[in-house]
């Protein structure tokens, strides 16, 4: 697949830049390159071994960073809340989904108020899409801290610091912070973080999306039916 796209392909824009959000929008279709196909037929039984296809391709084809997925959430208020963060592990099935926050950050506080969530991974390069549906549960306090062991120090350092979506009085503030949380990196012991904890999204559905130019895309859909065992259903586009 070709990583160049056609700028020939797109119609020209008007005169001038762009005056409104809506111009800078529709001033170029989206997927106007060359994308991969996708056969639904002899997928495996399970969504994991797909999801390891579609991220080692992603990765040959150049897409930056594909461990990035989006997080959402439902907030005490009942109102959907989503961000960046990253993927760190999926098992060989693609039922269990690990990533690793703060539980006193605010997704961390609507996730022991609402334990459910929904996980979108989007590929541009490629238009492909992997959306994941499900509960999500902490793990044990060792396997979190094991985990923030493995972590480079910068992302060390920003846990140390914490405060994490609190108002903050100036970048200088931060720095700051971050000046004494380094004096910590290398004491073991100062620089455990109580409330780093890994969660696991236990999936229900699992959906690949592969779009199409012509808006012919292929869904497909993993339903967790029991232990071990899913039902795949394609999807009207």
């Amino acid at each position: 697949m070709s990583d160049q796209v056609n700028d020939q392909a797109y119609p020209p824009m008007a005169d001038g830049a762009p005056q409104t959000v809506a111009e800078l929008l529709f001033g170029r279709p989206p997927m106007v390159r060359e994308l991969p196909s996708f056969d639904p037929d002899g997928t495996p039984s399970t969504p994991g071994p797909l999801f390891a296809e579609w991220l080692a391709l992603a990765l040959r084809d150049g897409v930056l960073d594909p461990q990035v997925v989006t997080l959402s959430t439902v907030g005490t208020d009942g109102v959907p809340d989503a961000r960046m963060l990253v993927l760190r592990d999926v098992d060989a099935a693609g039922a269990d989904w690990v990533f690793a926050i703060d539980a006193d950050s605010p997704k961390g506080r609507q996730l022991a108020a609402h334990p459910v969530a929904a996980m979108t991974a989007y590929w541009p390069l490629q238009g492909r899409q992997v959306r994941v549906r499900g509960t999500v549960r902490p793990a044990a306090p060792e396997v979190s801290a094991a985990e923030f062991a493995t972590r480079s120090p910068g992302a060390r350092v920003a846990a140390l610091v914490g405060h994490q979506s609190e108002p903050l009085s100036s970048l200088g503030e931060y720095e700051d912070a971050a000046v004494s949380a380094r004096r910590l990196l290398g004491d073991a012991s100062a620089s455990l973080v109580p409330t780093h904890t890994v969660y696991t999204l236990r999936a229900c559905e699992v959906e690949f999306w592969q779009g199409d130019a012509s808006r012919r895309h292929v869904r497909l859909c993993y339903t967790r039916t029991g232990p071990g065992e899913w039902a795949r259903t394609l999807l009207w586009p």
